[in-house]
């Protein structure tokens, strides 16, 4: 399993209809949290190994309506 985050800009006042698809709709996404500044959204997706990253984003989160930009995190470790 590989957690990505995506911070996502949305069209202007569409970020909590956003948000709501995301989880509603895109299994792989467990969290969405509204931020401040450039993006609007950050969403905490789990892949499962081998899932092509850039596949997922493009066609999971970048064709969600609203959505205008996004900016992937990949990680490599958890600390707890």
């Amino acid at each position: 399993m590989q957690t990505i985050f995506v911070q996502v800009k949305c069209e202007l006042g569409r970020a909590y209809e956003v948000a709501d698809t995301a989880i509603q709709q895109v299994e792989q996404v467990s969290e969405v949290h509204s931020t401040s500044g450039q993006y609007d959204l950050l969403m905490k997706c789990y892949l499962d190994d081998g899932t092509d990253i850039g596949r997922f984003v493009t066609e999971q989160i970048q064709t969600l309506p609203g959505v205008k930009d996004t900016f992937t995190l990949i990680t490599f470790k958890a600390f707890s």
